[in-house]
């Protein structure tokens, strides 16, 4: 009988030490962004989320932001918060990276620059359509395509004309070769080269690209929905959902010159052209941000050059030396005081 409970005991306290063990396993985070103020610095991560992995797309994980001044881990869901900076939703909204509303409206079936930097150009596909008696076409973002180190990169919402969230709706191509990313949650895909790295935090729907060291993108694709279009009045047809991209984008090195919808948003010099106060701030500029295709950087106002990267500024937006408090955080959670 004593050996018995003694058994019990051990096998608990077994169990208790390995559960530990695990947790601590993630306790403690690494910041590996180079050039910013915490590369190298191991964080410890908070209790409620230790670990930076979870196989719940709904839960919590531990976040080393290292471009922020104070080296911290904080909790935060993986999936795109349609209401913080560098995100990208709806019909569609844009948060800038100076924290304002504005809504860029585009045209259905073309191609806009929504970042372009030396290094990197990111495009987004807007789908569509105008109802009889509307100036101009309700748009969502239907696919992202990045170039990046010579490397090119697309994620796209599959048509589909009724939503089921049992279906994945989301497809990949690298290099202009269909990829094939397992369905199984936190399943996850790299470049030969190991910057390219891509995850889902779902199995279906839900994904994380990481770009080593220059930006972050969360994705979900969600449908227009019988309630959004009550409240819109978008007159959706019967044979197409509008299925579409949730995106957010956290970035580690824009350069002073970066451009794009959202991109310019992140220079320090931008003034932005929304007027606060009103309902649907719309900016403009389709000339300008126009691109001929998913790939391509030939709009009027690109600046990315597969051949520029080694021209890029070492001074880039996220040097928080030259943040000036008059004028606002640029996103990325600082309150200035006097």
């Amino acid at each position: 009988m004593d050996m018995t409970k003694s058994s019990s005991i051990l096998i608990m306290l077994l169990v208790f030490v390995s559960s530990l063990m695990e947790t601590k396993a993630y306790y403690f985070r690494q910041c590996s962004t180079k050039g910013s103020k915490c590369y190298g610095q191991y964080i410890r991560c908070p209790a409620e989320c230790p670990s930076s992995e979870s196989n719940d797309p709904k839960a919590k994980v531990c976040l080393i932001d290292c471009d922020k001044p104070i080296c911290k881990a904080v909790c935060r869901h993986r999936i795109p918060n349609c209401n913080a900076p560098g995100s990208g939703c709806h019909d569609p909204r844009f948060i800038g990276g100076d924290g304002r509303v504005f809504y860029f409206h585009g045209k259905s079936n073309e191609h806009f620059s929504l970042v372009s930097d030396f290094d990197l150009q990111i495009n987004a596909r807007f789908i569509g359509h105008r109802p009889a008696g509307r100036t101009r076409d309700y748009t969502w973002i239907q696919a992202l395509g990045i170039m990046f180190n010579s490397q090119t990169f697309s994620l796209e919402a599959i048509k589909t004309p009724q939503w089921n969230d049992k279906v994945d709706h989301l497809k990949f191509t690298y290099n202009g070769n269909d990829l094939v990313l397992d369905e199984s949650s936190l399943s996850t895909w790299y470049s030969p080269n190991k910057d390219v790295k891509v995850e889902r935090v779902a199995d279906k729907n839900s994904v994380i690209v990481t770009l080593e060291d220059v930006a972050e993108i969360m994705v979900n694709v969600v449908p227009v929905t019988k309630q959004d279009d009550a409240i819109h009045n978008y007159k959706v047809p019967n044979d197409d959902c509008f299925a579409h991209l949730e995106v957010q984008f956290r970035f580690f090195a824009l350069s002073p010159k970066v451009d794009g919808v959202l991109g310019r948003t992140y220079r320090l010099d931008f003034e932005n052209t929304a007027k606060p106060g009103v309902a649907m701030p719309v900016v403009g500029g389709e000339d300008k941000y126009k691109t001929t295709s998913l790939l391509s950087s030939n709009c009027a106002s690109c600046v990315f050059s597969k051949d520029s990267s080694s021209e890029k500024e070492t001074t880039n937006v996220t040097d928080f030396g030259t943040l000036d408090c008059t004028k606002f955080s640029y996103g990325m959670g600082i309150v200035c005081k006097k």
